[in-house]
């Protein structure tokens, strides 16, 4: 298992909880980032929103790109996988930037594609705003250009939504037998979005679900990928983490962080959100109070009921777990500390 966390650009992950002990600032990410390397911790996924969708659309948030180049010059082996949305950004141009950044960090990035949802953030930013399929089909044009400039000499595409004549990209992504050019992860729900994944990318990033959820999942896309001809994906999934000394502990900090109304800053994105995707289940205010369903991976309890469900989804194909926690710094040194050793003993026990 290997064990990525979000990064708090957005200066936490509660909507009911004003001040986390976490700023949206580049003193506390690149504290956390450095303290994460020596915990143990293998990737970062950084997010891409310009407008903050935890604390409302007031609070500050960091730029995922600006802040990716300056944590590659002061991590040392830490993945950083970046959230990129293609209305956002033309291809041509991020295959230039995201290159730069992976020769900084000597070959520590990954892309987390993302097809945009948040409509009223488009608006305020000036962006196209394409409906649901309409996002697919740009992103599979833009991971064409994307994968071409970072592997061929010359490019030149026309599409409905992009052109690119003799592009060149130079530096290119640092490259190896086993890694060809940055991962591409991105996650979607959709029969639209996973035949895209499974044909164009190199993982599979899912909201939070149990073991039992997941697994279908993870075999439906492993299906789709044999049947692309396509070697096997990674799969990822998304989980917040409650860890105390007793079961009492961990469901009153619970009780805590999900006592959200319809008046909290964000929920008109949590509608926004739902109105713009097309997902397998119907959502609660209670999976609304963090983000992308993490409470329902049932990451919640002592040490050693989380590192049970932990070795449950390693059983059935998860090979990365994506945190949250608050504060995420102290949450994240307990996990390490606490849940790490007991899922990797458990795990020699069973082989």
């Amino acid at each position: 298992m290997r064990y990525g966390y979000w990064l708090p650009v957005f200066g936490g992950w509660l909507r009911n909880v004003e001040d986390e002990g976490m700023q949206a600032s580049w003193a506390y990410v690149q504290r956390l980032a450095r303290r994460s390397e020596e915990l143990g911790y293998d990737l970062t996924l950084i997010a891409e929103l310009f407008l903050n969708d935890i604390k409302g659309i007031q609070a500050p948030a960091l730029d995922a790109w600006s802040t990716a180049a300056a944590l590659a010059a002061v991590t040392q082996r830490l993945e950083l996988m970046v959230a990129v949305r293609p209305t956002f950004h033309h291809p041509a141009t991020l295959a230039k930037q995201a290159a730069t950044i992976d020769q900084i960090s000597n070959g520590r990035l990954s892309l987390n594609v993302v097809s945009s949802w948040w409509k009223d953030e488009a608006r305020r930013y000036g962006s196209t705003f394409d409906e649901h399929d309409d996002r697919y089909a740009r992103t599979a044009e833009w991971l064409h250009v994307l994968k071409s400039a970072w592997s061929e000499p010359s490019t030149t595409f026309q599409g409905k939504y992009y052109t690119v004549d003799e592009l060149v990209v130079q530096p290119r992504p640092l490259a190896s037998w086993n890694r060809p050019h940055p991962a591409l992860y991105a996650g979607g729900e959709s029969d639209t979005a996973k035949e895209l994944i499974a044909s164009r990318c190199d993982a599979y990033v899912m909201h939070g679900d149990p073991a039992e959820r997941v697994a279908p999942k993870i075999l439906e896309m492993r299906l789709r990928r044999e049947k692309a001809g396509l070697p096997p994906m990674q799969y990822g999934v998304a989980a917040y983490t409650i860890v105390r000394n007793t079961p009492a502990e961990a469901q009153r900090e619970l009780e805590r962080i999900t006592t959200v109304t319809p008046g909290s800053p964000g929920y008109g994105n949590f509608q926004d959100w739902i109105a713009n995707t097309k997902l397998e289940q119907t959502l609660s205010v209670q999976d609304y109070s963090v983000s992308n369903r993490g409470l329902r991976t049932g990451l919640v309890g002592t040490p050693e009921q989380v590192a049970d469900r932990i070795r449950e989804l390693q059983n059935v194909g998860v090979d990365l777990l994506l945190l949250q926690c608050s504060p995420q710094l102290e949450e994240m040194e307990r996990f390490a500390a606490q849940v790490m050793p007991l899922v990797e003993s458990r795990a020699r026990v069973a082989a």
